[in-house]
């Protein structure tokens, strides 16, 4: 069995999500054995010590931030075309290809992740919500109230709904595994050296260009997919999700991040990004959308409503087209 076509990967991509949807990252695993990702994060870490070393120049440090980027993301794609020629010709290979398409998506992790913060807030208070939220999102949550967590919580909802759910899926059709293994260490380098603080501004400034370019379409493919699934969720608007993503999208300071969550927003008829402390100062964005920031517990569970439905739009697509590839009418 060779697997290498187009459609054989939206076979193989749509097994994925099966796996991460019903199993996530399997923990007891992990425990024993690193993550992939946490192995990505240490060989940043080693270039980050020994290349962004503070008495060198801006220029060195962004050269050789250049050379990082291009070393670690040219390895991951080569690591990710060996193990796709080890597992072309089989379906034990076939099984492996589709379990490695599981590790690098994060549908459950994400879902659990965002529906602690609600169960944290809901039964614990503010400071239990301040710390769930802590482990989703970069600002400081010492800074956030109540309706503020809520807001972070829905807020990396629909960016992370991009960054590790549609972008992976987009990037392993496009490119099968190499493509994935490479999208997952470009996205892993910006979430660790892509800052702008002073220790980062040089040495991240190709991983943060690079994550964008490399988001720029499954960004908008998310947004559509979230204002599709709002047609099918209680209490949500599809109309206004698409209205409020074209109209207030490129507000967001990310050139990606503001589709997905601008169409969440006018789908919950909510006010989401806006003014917040991140480690390096506050951020004096624009809200996007013109409902209420008063977020609550209930919203955040209505954003989950739209999340679980927009990946089950994303199955049903992919599933589609794989059909459309392989079932001849009769007659």
């Amino acid at each position: 069995m060779n697997i290498p076509a187009a459609h054989d990967r939206l076979l193989l991509l749509l097994v994925g999500l099966a796996l991460d949807a019903l199993f996530g990252d399997v923990a007891a695993v992990f425990r024993v054995i690193p993550h992939p990702i946490a192995l990505a994060g240490r060989a940043i870490a080693a270039f980050d010590r020994k290349l962004n070393r503070p008495q060198r120049s801006a220029r060195a440090r962004r050269f050789r931030g250049v050379v990082t980027a291009i070393a670690l993301v040219a390895g991951a794609a080569a690591l990710g075309a060996l193990l796709h020629l080890v597992c072309q010709y089989s379906l034990l290979g076939a099984a492996v290809e589709a379990g490695a398409v599981a590790l690098f998506l994060a549908w459950r992790s994400l879902y659990d992740h965002v529906q602690a913060v609600a169960t944290a807030l809901d039964r614990f208070g503010l400071a239990a919500g301040r710390q769930a939220v802590s482990h989703i999102v970069g600002r400081n949550p010492a800074s956030l109230d109540a309706a503020g967590v809520a807001r972070a919580a829905i807020e990396s909802l629909a960016e992370n709904f991009s960054d590790g759910v549609v972008a992976p899926g987009f990037w392993y059709l496009a490119l099968g595994l190499p493509g994935l293994f490479a999208y997952k260490m470009a996205n892993t380098l910006d979430s660790m050296i892509g800052h702008k603080n002073p220790h980062y501004l040089a040495f991240g400034w190709a991983s943060a260009r690079l994550d964008d370019l490399l988001n720029l379409v499954p960004a908008r493919l998310c947004g559509a997919l979230i204002a599709i699934a709002s047609v099918f969720a209680r209490n949500a608007k599809p109309s206004r999700a698409v209205r409020v993503m074209l109209r207030d999208a490129h507000r967001h300071r990310s050139p990606n991040a503001g589709w997905p969550e601008a169409a969440m927003a006018g789908a919950l008829g909510l006010a989401l990004a806006g003014p917040r402390h991140y480690a390096e100062g506050w951020v004096q964005d624009p809200w996007l959308g013109d409902g209420t920031a008063q977020a609550t517990t209930a919203d955040i569970r209505r954003a989950l409503a739209v999340y679980r439905l927009a990946g089950m739009v994303t199955a049903g697509l992919i599933l589609g087209v794989w059909l459309a590839a392989h079932v001849r009418p009769l007659g």
